[in-house]
């Protein structure tokens, strides 16, 4: 990832909002354009309003400085996470996020999931042990701040702890320093401790601080908080033990000692501090101790720490090796620099490798980030996706051309084929009309031959010998045709029922009438068989293509029949069949 040219770093602390604008040397070094520093007096217990306040401030400061959009790396107050240090046993690393994870959810007082927490090795105890930092904030509180500096326009990149930056800078600035440091940073709410010496390094909050003083002095005088916290800033300074004449103004005398007593609350804590760091963490006596923090510029404080101490005292300076230039006077930096140690611990993340990288990212942001890192997935997939589609376009389209050539191609044979189809309907309908002349013709010519047809079929299917036919003659609809009244005989022929599930066959055609019928009279000679000779006929007529007989019912053809006797030679037989095709009368 490329270097940025320029860093905007944000602390929020407690009551100071911190706001700087770095730039970045070739080499890596930083170069501090402008900042500014600004105060939020809110009552104890007044969060909520105060995170608005930031918002309002931040982007106060962003206009001064002309600071539109950016990236930020912003650190907040100490003593809103939770801060834990544990040992672990040696172990390989791809074990040692279970076992971490499994003392966060042991140390950190609340569920994990309402938590944004992470950890970092800080180097072995005496007994071959890794020592671990682990740290925590609550997820909403967290959210609320990111919120708030989301809406002035700055896009998050790291998010630390105000005690990690203060840690950074010391170990840019200082790294000749042998031994162990202490700084104390003394903010309005709390007192951070940060033990430093080479291979190790440990951080305690203690719950004193300039609101302290401000909310003793606002019980001493019977005041709000507000005006009891103007009246420290103008009056209060930390009174100096042994033989010092007090002041004229009994009031600011009853200020300074408010201010020492305070003080010496938190000295002794700071002394049990030392002996918990010394005892618990194997740790070395300070040698020096360096003052930060928005209460440590009280009047006469590095004093009262050296009188009680009897160590070196100094305020921190996190510009030994950061050049100030711009907006940002020499004179006003040497009375507020004490106070940038978190926006140049913050700043020094981006261009270098820092001993305390901690990334307490909201998951609002860890989502935004992780979009953003697949942004140039998504680019490329949308851009393939819109090749494909210009693709299949060029594609369409040249098939789109080809159809078109081919359309007119099949146009033209299509116009070529109506013109035939057009002829070939007028042969149409010529041929129709001769149709309808030569099908009469050829009916009467097909009707010609059958009659010869149907003798040779009566011939041929008689029996070989002892019958044969007398007569012959035409039905339509059960009457004899072409026959006179004698030749009759007994009377007309009753019509033949249709066969069961076939329709009755018309008789009268509209063109004339229609032989259905063939009626068949004969004689049979006397012989063994007797009347069976005819029943023979029938059956062999049954195969017949020209007659529709019913070889089961017998009886339905067979009309009339004597019953042989031995006084006659020859007997009388009728038959009636119909025909399969009726034939028209010419």
């Amino acid at each position: 990832m490329a270097r940025p040219t320029h860093l905007i770093s944000l602390n929020v602390g407690s009551q100071t909002i911190g706001l700087a604008h770095f730039r970045v040397q070739s080499h890596g070094g930083l170069v501090l354009m402008d900042y500014r520093l600004r105060e939020i007096v809110t009552e104890p217990g007044g969060e909520g309003m105060r995170h608005a306040q930031i918002a309002v401030v931040l982007r106060e400061m962003m206009h001064e400085m002309q600071i539109k959009r950016s990236t930020v790396n912003y650190a907040i107050a100490a003593q809103s996470a939770f801060l834990r240090f544990v040992k672990l046993p040696l172990v390989d690393e791809e074990k040692i996020d279970r076992i971490i994870g499994f003392e966060a959810q042991q140390n950190v007082p609340f569920p994990m999931n309402e938590v944004v927490w992470g950890y970092q090795l800080v180097g072995g105890g005496s007994d071959e042990q890794v020592r671990v930092v682990i740290v925590a904030i609550k997820a909403d509180y967290l959210e609320d701040i990111n919120a708030a500096v989301e809406e002035c326009g700055l896009r998050v990149e790291k998010v630390g702890i105000a005690t990690t930056g203060l840690y950074n800078a010391f170990r840019y600035n200082y790294s000749e320093i042998l031994g162990c440091s202490l700084l104390v940073d003394i903010g309005a709410r709390t007192t951070n401790l940060v033990f430093i010496e080479p291979g190790n390094v440990f951080f305690r909050n203690i719950p004193i601080g300039g609101n302290s003083i401000t909310a003793a002095i606002a019980k001493e005088f019977g005041e709000p908080f507000a005006a009891a916290e103007l009246r420290k800033k103008r009056d209060g300074f930390v009174s100096l033990g042994g033989v010092y004449a007090e002041p004229a103004d009994s009031d600011v005398a009853r200020v300074s000692k408010i201010a020492r007593n305070t003080m010496t609350r938190l000295h002794t804590e700071l002394m049990r501090s030392i002996t918990y760091y010394r005892a618990q963490q194997q740790g070395s006596r300070p040698e020096r101790i360096f003052l930060c923090g928005g209460s440590a510029g009280m009047p006469y404080m590095r004093e009262f720490f050296h009188e009680k101490l009897k160590v070196p005292i100094e305020f921190f300076n996190p510009l030994r090796n950061v050049t100030a230039v711009g907006s940002a006077p020499a004179s006003e930096l040497a009375r507020s620099a004490y106070l940038l140690g978190e926006l140049v611990g913050l700043a020094l993340r981006s261009v270098s490798s820092c001993p305390m990288e901690l990334n307490l990212l909201p998951g609002s942001v860890v989502r935004k980030q992780e979009l953003e890192r697949r942004r140039p997935f998504f680019i490329a997939a949308a851009a393939c996706f819109i090749l494909a589609l210009l693709g299949w376009s060029a594609y369409y389209a040249r098939a789109a051309h080809v159809t078109r050539l081919s359309m007119q191609v099949l146009q033209q044979k299509i116009d070529i084929m109506r013109s035939a189809e057009t002829r070939l309907d007028r042969l149409k309908k010529q041929a129709a009309s001769l149709d309808s002349v030569a099908t009469p013709l050829i009916a009467a010519i097909n009707d010609r031959s059958f009659w010869p047809e149907i003798l040779e079929e009566l011939n041929a299917r008689l029996p070989e010998g002892n019958i044969w036919i007398t007569k012959l003659a035409g039905t339509s609809g059960g009457k004899l045709v072409g026959v006179s009244e004698q030749e009759k005989g007994i009377g007309e022929i009753a019509p033949n029922p249709s066969p069961a599930g076939k329709p009755a066959t018309k008789t009268v055609s509209p063109s004339g009438l229609v032989i259905d019928g063939v009626n068949v009279r004969g004689l049979y000679m006397y012989n063994p068989k007797q009347q069976e000779i005819v029943v023979d006929y029938f059956r062999n007529l049954a195969g017949s293509p020209f007659f529709n007989i019913n070889p089961n019912k017998p009886e339905i053809v067979i009309k009339s029949t004597s019953v042989p006797n031995d006084t006659e030679w020859a007997f009388p037989y009728e038959l009636q069949l119909d025909l399969r095709k009726p034939v028209k009368m010419p």
